[in-house]
């Protein structure tokens, strides 16, 4: 029997994970069955699983690979490692354009993968820890919460910021808030509504800027 190449068998997982990405865009994640894929690729049922375990062996690879094509990593390095010429209030304003841009070009996307994640997350928790353990790597937006948490810690301590709160709370706040966000937009995307009414990245993140400033105190200092 020849022999497979290495080049052959990532080709084939790639084809795969693409086939699992277009069906994520297409129906909510936790709804993507394995039929779904065959049917997708063309494959053959043990075609598949000589590349992957079961589905969400796939899902796992898949998000491994939106990490790496749609990461900001480079993007939130190059932000924070600036802080030193900027005010706090500029680097709060650069990031959350950042994230303003990004979800603008990407909330149908993996924004709207990541979204069904986080449902997946609450419907199955099991499942979903299942999937995502198996992931070392750190995600965009945990490497951007940890930098900024570490960027704020540093400058209260230089006296640069008065936080009406402890710093650990308004990272967490800024998590809660890129989630709602993304909720939101991707609701009003895909249903023409939203409980929020009329939903876009660029204004709420406008909004985000100045409420974290505010809860920095980083204003009155500028």
């Amino acid at each position: 029997m020849p022999r497979v190449s290495e080049e052959y068998i990532a080709n084939r997982r790639r084809e795969i994970i693409t086939a699992a990405h277009n069906l994520c865009l297409r129906k909510p994640v936790s709804m993507v069955t394995m039929t779904d894929i065959i049917k997708e690729t063309g494959m053959a049922q043990g075609g598949i699983y000589r590349y992957f375990e079961d589905i969400d062996d796939i899902f796992r690879a898949m998000i491994l690979d939106m990490r790496e094509s749609y990461s900001i990593t480079d993007q939130t390095d190059e932000i924070l490692s600036n802080d030193a010429d900027l005010t706090v209030g500029q680097t709060i304003d650069r990031i959350c354009n950042m994230l303003a841009d990004r979800m603008e070009e990407q909330l149908m996307d993996i924004q709207k993968i990541n979204f069904d994640l986080s449902v997946m997350a609450v419907n199955e928790p099991e499942r979903t820890a299942k999937i995502l353990g198996g992931i070392k790597s750190e995600g965009n937006l945990e490497h951007l919460t940890n930098l900024t948490g570490q960027m704020l810690g540093k400058a209260c301590e230089e006296g640069k910021i008065h936080p009406v709160m402890p710093i650990e709370d308004i990272v967490r706040f800024i998590a809660a808030s890129y989630s709602g966000i993304q909720m939101n937009c991707i609701i009003g995307a895909c249903y023409q509504s939203s409980p929020m009414g009329e939903c876009r990245p660029r204004p709420l993140f406008n909004t985000l800027a100045k409420t974290i400033k505010l809860l920095l105190n980083a204003e009155a200092l500028e």
